[in-house]
C-alpha cells in the first residue's frame, strides 16, 4: 500500500484543529494543543506507533480541555480511517503488553469497522500536571467511534497516574502499529471472511 496519509481540519465554535497523519512514519510529531500533558501523550503515540503525526489544535480552555481532548480524538479518527482506506492487505489485529515502571496496561485492537471501546482504570488522581485525567477515556472513546475500531485498554498494575496513562498511550500505538502493518501472505485481500472490514 502506498500514501497512507490524510490531512483533516476541523473547526467548530469550540475548537480549531488542524492534523496530518503518515501512517508509515518513522515516529515523529510536532504537536501542538496547548494541555501540556496531552502533547506529552501524542508524541508518545506517534513515536511507539511510527506514524508521523502532526497536529495544531486550540479550543475553549477557558472553559476546560474536555472540547479540545475530545476533538482531538475524533479528528485523529477520522485521519486513521481515511489513511486505512478499505484495510486490504492489513494484519488487523494489534497488541501490547506496557509496562511504565510500577505501572502495566494491556492493549487489543481490531480494525473490525465496529467501534468498541472497553476501558478498564482505576487512576489514583483526578489531574496529572494540566490534564483531567477522566479526558483520557473520552480521547480514546473519540478515537474509537471514528475509526470505528475495537479497542480494549485494561489497567493491570500502577499508583502513579502519569506511569498509567503513558503506558497507556505507549500500547496503543505499538498495537495501532501491529494491526495497521501489512501483510505480504495476504496479498492484498481484506482480512476477514466477509469480505470487507
Amino acid at each position: 500500500m502506498s500514501n497512507r496519509r490524510a490531512e483533516i481540519s476541523r473547526k467548530t465554535q469550540e475548537t480549531d484543529i488542524r492534523l496530518r497523519l503518515d501512517l508509515d512514519g518513522t515516529g515523529t510529531s510536532q504537536i501542538s494543543t496547548e494541555v501540556g500533558f496531552f502533547d506529552h501523550m501524542l508524541c508518545h503515540l506517534a513515536r511507539h506507533g511510527l506514524l508521523d503525526l502532526e497536529i495544531e489544535a486550540s479550543g475553549d480552555l477557558e472553559v476546560d480541555a474536555h472540547h479540545l481532548v475530545e476533538d482531538v480524538g475524533i479528528v485523529l479518527g477520522q485521519a486513521l480511517a481515511q489513511a486505512l482506506g478499505d484495510k486490504a492487505g492489513l494484519r488487523r489485529y494489534g497488541q501490547a503488553l506496557a509496562p511504565m515502571d510500577e505501572a502495566l496496561v494491556v492493549v487489543a485492537l481490531d480494525l473490525s469497522g465496529r467501534p468498541t471501546l472497553e476501558y478498564r482504570f482505576e487512576l489514583q488522581s483526578a489531574k496529572t500536571g494540566d490534564f483531567d485525567t477522566e479526558l483520557a477515556r473520552e480521547f480514546f472513546q473519540a478515537v474509537v467511534s471514528n475509526a470505528r475500531i475495537t479497542l480494549h485498554l485494561h489497567q493491570m498494575a500502577g499508583r502513579n497516574t502519569h506511569h498509567v496513562l503513558e503506558a497507556a498511550f505507549k500500547g496503543f500505538g505499538r498495537a495501532l502499529d501491529q494491526a495497521t502493518s501489512i501483510d505480504p501472505r495476504l496479498a492484498g485481500d481484506i482480512p476477514s471472511t466477509k469480505g470487507m472490514l
